[in-house]
C-alpha cells in the first residue's frame, strides 16, 4: 500500500494546466512542520514535497488559500520513469483543526 497522509499548508502554487488528453492539472509546494515521537524520544520534523491534483479535485486544490493548514491524502509517485525524486500525488483533502505542528501519518 502507498498511501500518504499529512497535514501541510500550501506556500506556492501553480496555475491550472491541461494534459494532451484534457485532464485538469494543478501542482503546488506544501510544507509541514511538526514533533513526533521516536525511540522514546523527541523528534523535529519539517519538510517541502511538491505535490499534484489531477481531475475534478484539481481546480479545488488551487482555490486552497496560501498559509491554510488542511490534512491531504494521496500518494508518493516518481516526478517521471527516470527520475528519483518523488511527488506527493493528492487524492483528497481537507481544512484541518490541527495546527500544522502537530503531525504526520505514514500509512503502511
Amino acid at each position: 500500500m502507498n498511501q500518504l497522509k499529512v497535514v501541510a499548508t500550501v506556500v506556492e502554487k501553480s496555475v491550472l494546466r491541461y494534459t494532451p488528453a484534457g485532464i485538469p492539472i494543478a501542482t503546488a509546494t506544501l510544507i509541514h512542520d511538526s514533533k513526533q515521537e521516536q525511540a522514546g524520544g523527541q523528534r523535529q520534523v519539517d519538510f517541502e514535497v511538491p505535490a499534484i491534483a489531477a481531475g475534478e479535485i484539481s481546480k479545488r486544490f488551487l482555490e486552497i488559500e496560501l498559509g491554510v493548514s488542511m490534512i491531504f491524502t494521496g500518494f508518493l509517485a516518481r516526478k517521471n520513469r527516470n527520475s528519483k525524486s518523488l511527488v506527493f500525488h493528492v487524492t483528497d483533502f481537507q481544512q484541518s483543526a490541527i495546527k500544522v505542528e502537530n503531525e504526520t501519518n505514514l500509512l503502511d
